[in-house]
């Protein structure tokens, strides 16, 4: 019975830290927006992945192409 004294303060304790950090993160707009980062996977963004085409390699593929004409 003993325990119970220190348990249910703690678990007061316990439940105003989780309810300052809900109105925290709820506040500062955690759950504003729940559909786009599910969405933002489906767009293609790697453009930056593609390696550009250089003017060395330009000028080398005319080259080949004048080789072979």
């Amino acid at each position: 019975m003993d325990i119970l004294l220190l348990l249910i303060p703690v678990t007061l304790v316990l439940l105003a830290i989780a309810g300052l950090l809900f109105g925290w993160s709820v506040r500062n707009g955690q759950y504003d927006d729940l559909d786009s980062p599910a969405q933002r996977i489906l767009f293609d963004d790697d453009e930056h992945m593609v390696p550009k085409p250089t003017q060395n390699s330009d000028q080398n593929k005319d080259q080949n192409q004048d080789k072979h004409d």
